[in-house]
């Protein structure tokens, strides 16, 4: 059996760390979460193995021990350090570079299936203030850019049964309220236009940290998620399978990929 108990630089459990156990090739033997105390105790046959452990905010913790037949290998408790964040975006404006930036969407259809869609034509500019709480962003999205890979189903969605991109032309996004969460997280709050109607949408993202372009060009990227419900901004269309399962689900997960130009 082999043991460990993974706590902070407090000597507090860090309850949402995450372990991997591999041989002595790199293979996966067992991986998971931790329990309330922050510990796992896993069975495993006797060997040299690696053990890696993470959480979020925090430097990786790496080692390798040996498990004996019948008996209990614990490593007692591991230290995780938090992790030095990464160099903030300068103020300044920057732009949202399209040919690096995704604006995908998944779905549900018909309860079971996932489709996945994106986006092509949209644009975005961030002014990063200082401090960096103060930053503003806008983007505007084509709205009949959207593609799923299917001309029939993309029409669709172009049709008044959904986004009317006759009437309603681009989606919008706007925000002034970037509130920081510990660590690399980012909540960054503003209002979304989409269908004629304006909602509150607030992104889970992720900073990632800066670096250069081809051209020496400062670029920094970000990661962040959010869902939407249809009927919020009264994208109501339900057609119902002869199971009483709707054909699309009620909920869109929306999934973005960004990277920033700083201009100048």
């Amino acid at each position: 059996m082999l043991s460990c108990r993974v706590l902070d630089p407090v000597n507090e459990p860090v309850r949402h760390a995450e372990f991997v156990v591999s041989d002595t090739t790199g293979r996966a033997v067992m991986s998971g979460g931790l329990d309330p105390f922050g510990s796992f105790v896993i069975t495993v046959p006797a060997g040299e193995y690696r053990l890696a452990v993470s959480a979020e905010g925090y430097t990786p913790y790496r080692t390798t021990t040996t498990v004996v037949e019948n008996t209990l290998a614990s490593l007692g408790d591991v230290t995780l350090h938090v992790a030095q964040p990464p160099e903030l975006p300068a103020p300044g404006d920057w732009e949202v570079e399209p040919a690096h930036t995704s604006i995908g969407f998944t779905a549900r259809h018909i309860g079971l299936a996932r489709i996945h869609g994106r986006f092509n034509s949209f644009a975005g500019a961030v002014r990063i203030a200082d401090p960096v709480e103060r930053s503003a962003m806008h983007v505007v999205i084509d709205a009949a850019s959207i593609d799923t890979g299917v001309r029939m189903r993309d029409d669709h969605l172009r049709s008044a049964d959904f986004l009317d991109v006759a009437a309603f032309p681009t989606l919008e996004f706007y925000s002034e309220r970037f509130v920081h969460k510990g660590g690399t997280r980012w909540a960054v709050t503003g209002a979304l236009t989409l269908h004629g109607v304006t909602r509150t949408v607030v992104l889970d993202t992720e900073y990632l940290g800066l670096g250069n372009g081809m051209e020496g060009e400062v670029r920094a990227a970000c990661r962040a998620t959010t869902e939407l419900h249809r009927d919020d901004f009264t994208v109501s269309w339900q057609t119902m399978l002869a199971r009483g399962i709707a054909v699309v689900g009620s909920s869109i997960r929306v999934e973005l990929d960004v990277q920033l130009v700083r201009k100048g």
